[in-house]
């Protein structure tokens, strides 16, 4: 696929908000184009470890960051076509992402799918993001976890192989894309209302993020992967 970049390279600070949970009641999903390079690394491991992007705020630790969440990425494509749902602009890091992608199909991204971006950084798909209370605050938008949950298209999770600093512009590649058909839309889907799909995420072996596929596991445990 040709033309596959960055468009912009989001962080987000602290923030006050009534619509988390979270410690201090701070999110960091108001996250804004970074200007210059943003150095990118292992933030180590869920529960510790916040985001992988130099400068961006992870508040709530239980739930978002970590190595198998380091970066958050989301297609222009799809920001463009929510634009068109609901009547207004979405900025690029609206959703909340790290990186804003351009001529990637990220929810069909496939888990363990490697992308390199710049010249150092090289990231691996590990699943989709799952809509929450704070989401749907920050959006402002009436069952918005409800429809974004319908339309299965998440963007993707990805964790830090190799460090590196990255620029908004910068190109990206796919280096390598596993020969299994888990993608990031089959994960979220499997995870949220179509449980019967567990089974299948197990042909992504330990690419996939630890929890999907400890669920995938209990899943067949329980049921058999006939029901997959």
């Amino acid at each position: 696929m040709c033309g596959m970049k960055l468009l912009t390279v989001n962080l987000g600070r602290a923030r006050v908000s009534e619509h988390t949970n979270g410690p201090g009641g701070l999110t960091g999903i108001d996250k804004r184009p970074a200007e210059g390079p943003v150095h990118v690394s292992d933030p180590g491991p869920k529960g510790t470890g916040g985001s992988g992007l130099a400068g961006d705020a992870v508040c709530h630790l239980r739930h978002h960051g970590g190595t198998d969440q380091a970066v958050y990425a989301f297609a222009r494509e799809e920001l463009d076509a929510w634009e068109a749902v609901l009547g207004r602009e979405l900025a690029n890091g609206t959703f909340g992402e790290n990186i804003t992608t351009l001529g990637i199909d990220v929810s069909g991204a496939r888990i363990g799918e490697r992308w390199r971006i710049g010249s150092a950084l090289l990231l691996e798909v590990t699943s989709g993001r799952i809509p929450c209370r704070t989401f749907a605050g920050h959006l402002g938008e009436k069952g918005w976890v409800r429809r974004f949950t319908q339309e299965a298209a998440p963007g993707a999770y990805l964790r830090v192989l190799e460090p590196g600093a990255i620029s908004a512009g910068d190109p990206v590649e796919i280096v390598h894309r596993p020969d299994h058909d888990v993608t990031v839309s089959l994960v979220f889907r499997a995870v949220t209302t179509e449980r019967e799909l567990l089974s299948q995420l197990l042909a992504a072996g330990d690419a996939l993020h630890p929890e999907a596929l400890r669920d995938a596991r209990a899943y067949v445990e329980k049921h058999g992967s006939r029901h997959g």
